[in-house]
């Protein structure tokens, strides 16, 4: 699918309406658009861990976005630190798309090669933006596996190199393409439940762990890269009978329990509820100004905003935080109750979790329906489509997709407040037009963090 098939100008108008800019020749590859499926866009998967396919680790589970990617594009390389995990990525390919990728440990080199139109990253927390800036910068459209960023720093770099080079980058909060969701959306939209004081997301908690000990990792994982941007640390791992892995370690699906790689409940399920929040309360172009860590319970003592044991999961395992806005809203993030989204508005409340919505004005639908056209209006006027193919679908319009770099640095930045709020044990205020934290330095260190050497993100 050579550039030359495509309508230059058409690709130039999208692009200029979208970004305001694009840089064209050496920043334009095969993914600026598709004809037919003669025509399918070149993808490398970085990251193939189970949020990629569960059936890349070893277990037959459903879940995973790779198979649902392979629909609308064609794999030609997989790369993963983890050699086990690349061969069996590799197998999947040849089975989904019929014939064998390229196979990586280096994410280096998908990013060197000309070829390759989208990157599908689905790493840890701590390498998606480093990945996803220097994709961009080669000219590659990215989807991104949530959440965007581990710091606040990181999303403004998202956001700016975005901007720069026009690419076309889909986050992988799926609940934005789910209709529940959008169905919630519209009837706040439409004033159905009056005007949104409030919405509480419940996220549910993050596990505890045993000691673990120091180990040897195993052989087929090459841990300095698997660690790459964040300090060097031993490599941790105990089975048992624990999760996916059977075990609690310091990678793999357990990365999610270490501030170091993740933010926890906060990061890892907040991106997609208070995504959900901020969308629906149109808070998607500031931020906070106050966030209040009522009540933090982490199962480590932490000093200075930093755990002080390294051999235990040290994200917060039950919280209540407050997020208030200059304007009186507030999204409050808390571990227990009904996971979801309640919004409480002057004339009524609405809930919404996958698969279910509920309510007075979800109840008088029957009689009194929403507009026509009304999901749509909330997709950004775009047909209702599914998440991945709204990427694809973008990646040939140069239209903005529905979960932005934008939108979702909004988003996740209130997550990663929350957690720098929880680490520090005190109410933090929030400057939404600066993205600073207002008079308290040690806080401010938080929004952004040193990379290892070697492993920096160039600006």
């Amino acid at each position: 699918m050579p550039a030359s098939k495509f309508n230059r100008r058409e690709i130039l108008q999208g692009s200029l309406a979208w970004a305001g800019a694009i840089v064209l020749g050496s920043q334009t590859s095969r993914g600026s658009g598709y004809r037919n499926t003669n025509d399918r866009p070149r993808m490398a998967a970085i990251g193939t861990g189970s949020r990629w396919s569960q059936k890349a680790t070893g277990l037959e589970g459903p879940w995973g976005s790779a198979k649902g990617m392979a629909e609308f594009a064609d794999y030609v390389a997989v790369c993963d630190a983890d050699g086990s995990r690349r061969t069996l990525a590799a197998k999947l390919v040849k089975e989904w798309c019929d014939k064998t990728p390229e196979i990586y440990a280096d994410y280096r080199a998908i990013i060197d090669r000309k070829d390759i139109d989208v990157v599908h990253i689905s790493t840890p927390d701590h390498w998606h933006a480093k990945m996803a800036i220097e994709a961009m910068r080669s000219g590659k459209d990215v989807y991104c596996e949530k959440p965007m960023t581990l710091t606040i720093e990181e999303g403004q770099l998202m956001v700016d190199t975005c901007r720069k080079t026009g690419r076309i980058v889909q986050i992988g909060t799926q609940q934005r393409s789910e209709n529940t969701f959008l169905q919630a959306i519209a009837l706040i939209r439409d004033g159905r439940i009056g005007a949104v004081k409030k919405a509480t997301c419940v996220i549910n908690g993050s596990p505890t762990s045993p000691e673990l000990p120091v180990v040897e990792p195993p052989t087929e994982l090459d841990w300095n890269l698997w660690l790459g941007p964040v300090p060097y640390t031993p490599y941790r791992y105990l089975a048992g009978d624990n999760g996916e892995t059977k075990s609690w370690s310091r990678s793999h699906y357990e990365f999610r329990w270490w501030y170091e790689y993740s933010g926890g409940k906060l990061t890892d399920w907040g991106a997609h509820h208070v995504d959900i929040a901020t969308w629906a309360m149109d808070k998607t172009n500031t931020g906070p100004i106050s966030i209040d860590p009522v009540m933090v319970k982490h199962p480590v003592e932490f000093k200075d905003g930093y755990p002080t044991d390294n051999s235990h999961y040290n994200t917060a395992t039950e919280f209540l935080i407050s997020a208030k806005y200059a304007d009186g809203q507030e999204i409050e993030i808390r571990h227990d109750g009904d996971n979801g989204i309640l919004f409480e508005g002057s004339e009524g409340t609405l809930f919404v979790t996958r698969g279910k919505i509920s309510g007075k004005a979800v109840d008088e639908l029957a009689t009194r329906p929403l507009p026509e056209g009304a999901l749509d209006k909330v997709y950004k006027n775009q047909p209702v489509t599914g998440h991945y193919k709204n990427f694809f679908d973008c990646v040939v319009s140069r239209k903005e997709p529905i979960s932005d770099v934008f939108s979702h640095h909004r988003a996740i930045s209130t997550c990663h407040l929350a957690g720098i709020a929880a680490r520090v044990g005190r109410k933090i205020q929030w400057d939404p037009n600066r993205e600073v934290i207002v008079d308290d330095p040690q806080a401010q260190g938080l929004v952004g963090r040193e990379r290892r050497k070697g492993f920096e993100i160039e600006v």
